[in-house]
């Protein structure tokens, strides 16, 4: 559990480097799948620092994954909007609402009462269909970015950031069914391509339109879909009869971090160019 923290720490500080550099970086076309802007966006040295947070937070997620059932690693990784919005609140001088101050409390209550709920991971083998099931997956997030460039803002945004959530999604299902490097196994390949294609959905989505409605669109695609599967075809369990401090919790969380989304969204230039000087 402390190395499902400590990932939503790292995920949560680099968004807010990541925000400042995609907003830095020139726009982009709109397309939700836009190589050309994340390669102007790593120019910026606060996205890349992003990026060497998001490095770290990811090892950490292997080793949550490894130990912990996917319901709980999944609420945590939603938590980091809550590490954003304080970091937000001192690096950017963004005020938190009394709302938002306490929907950051219900965050880490949540979470608290999946860390006193959550079983082991489970250990039931799903077979091959869920293994390209996953790939399958992976690609139709690539599809819908792409598709989602053509859409009006608000339902780009939202389509974006559920499309960027499921592919962090297939992620965490990816690294529980990966036991070693296999070039043919089917899972390290739904791991590359959706881990990459949220990127780039989640880069375009920082960088234009209303990030607010992506971001929650974001933890829903990474929390709900993958915390599914583990229960029904990886075997996650939670301590005995405490199924409903676990759902209780989980729905908690990720409640709390709703109410943050709006953290997940890059600051305008002029608030970029202040956190520079600072």
């Amino acid at each position: 559990m402390m190395c499902a923290l400590g990932s939503a720490v790292c995920f949560g500080a680099a968004s807010v480097f990541q925000a400042l550099g995609a907003r830095a970086a020139e726009p982009g076309t709109g397309s939700g799948v836009d190589v050309a802007l994340l390669w102007r966006a790593l120019r910026q040295w606060r996205y890349v620092a992003g990026l060497g947070l998001d490095g770290l937070g990811f090892v950490l997620q292997i080793v949550a994954l490894r130990t912990l059932p996917i319901y709980a690693v999944g609420a945590s990784l939603a938590a980091s909007l809550a590490v954003t919005a304080v970091i937000a609140s001192h690096m950017l001088e963004v005020r938190l609402s009394r709302t938002e101050w306490t929907a950051v409390a219900v965050v880490c209550l949540g979470l608290a009462m999946l860390a006193l709920a959550s079983g082991r991971e489970g250990h039931e083998s799903p077979g091959a269909v869920l293994e390209w099931g996953l790939l399958a997956a992976a690609f139709g997030v690539l599809l819908v970015g792409a598709a989602a460039g053509r859409l009006p803002e608000r339902p780009r945004a939202l389509t974006l950031g559920l499309a960027g959530g499921v592919g962090f999604g297939v992620v965490e299902v990816a690294v529980r069914l990966i036991d070693s490097v296999d070039l043919a196994d089917p899972a390290l390949y739904a791991l590359l391509v959706g881990g990459g294609s949220a990127f780039l959905l989640y880069t375009s989505a920082l960088q234009r339109g209303s990030v607010t409605t992506a971001t929650a669109g974001l933890v829903l695609g990474e929390t709900i879909g993958p915390a599914v599967v583990g229960v029904v075809w990886l075997g996650d369990r939670t301590r005995e009869g405490l199924g409903w401090l676990a759902l209780l919790g989980f729905a908690v969380a990720v409640a709390g971090s709703l109410t943050l989304a709006r953290f997940g969204e890059a600051p305008a230039r002029e608030e970029a160019d202040a956190a520079l000087k600072g």
